[in-house]
């Protein structure tokens, strides 16, 4: 199979690792900390809103709707969710995809909102050293949808736009592929995103479509 890409930039939550039933759990926990009821909670609205919006979105929405502080809830969040981060592992079939990509000369970039625990997720999986860069929250540029960290990228390592893609489980990362001036591939297990927002050129619900649309016969 031959690459459609030369370079591909990666999200790494709900694209490279299936972090969200950690997350989701992490968030039951703090929400137990703030004295709100199992019987109250709803874990499936809480990846919904994780999926379509953000960590943050879920902090303000249900700290609002349970009546607790938001701040307190998103420390406890963080504290119990990096105890358990350790756990999640890549999707099945994403590190053989990459090595397959990088077999044929392709280039893969990290571009997360997440801490630099997702490096050491991805030196745990022996995945690390199959990319050349790296953005993760401790560096200080703007977030996706933004194109800052995405275009710096592209000019340090002097990327060609026209055969680059970003990869992401939500319209904004697309969006700030497409505001960098690449292309941009939605994956979407659950087929929880209207892609028709942020017009993907690829757009694929598991690692088996995504290999099949990046690479071809």
């Amino acid at each position: 199979m031959t690459m459609r890409y030369q370079t591909y930039f990666w999200d790494f939550d709900g694209t490279l690792f299936d972090t969200y039933p950690i997350m989701v759990d992490a968030f039951m926990q703090a929400l137990q900390r703030q004295h709100v009821s199992e019987i109250e909670m709803d874990e499936v609205e809480y990846y919904e809103v994780m999926r379509r919006h953000s960590l943050g979105t879920a902090v303000q929405q249900f700290s609002s709707m349970y009546g607790v502080d938001a701040t307190r809830l998103e420390q406890d969040y963080r504290r119990i969710e990096a105890t358990m981060i350790e756990n999640a592992r890549p999707f099945d079939g994403i590190p053989a995809l990459l090595r397959s990509i990088q077999a044929q000369g392709g280039q893969h970039f990290l571009l997360t909102h997440r801490d630099k625990s997702a490096l050491t997720l991805l030196a745990q999986d022996d995945l690390k050293d199959l990319f050349t860069g790296f953005v993760t929250s401790e560096q200080a540029y703007a977030r996706k949808p933004d194109p800052e960290s995405l275009t710096a990228l592209i000019t340090q390592y002097q990327v060609d736009r026209s055969t680059a893609i970003m990869i992401g489980d939500r319209n904004l990362d697309v969006e700030a592929g497409h505001r960098a001036g690449i292309a941009g591939a939605l994956f979407d297990p659950g087929r929880l995103i209207n892609g028709t927002v942020s017009r993907p050129e690829i757009s694929v619900t598991n690692v088996i479509g995504l290999r099949d649309a990046l690479l071809a016969d």
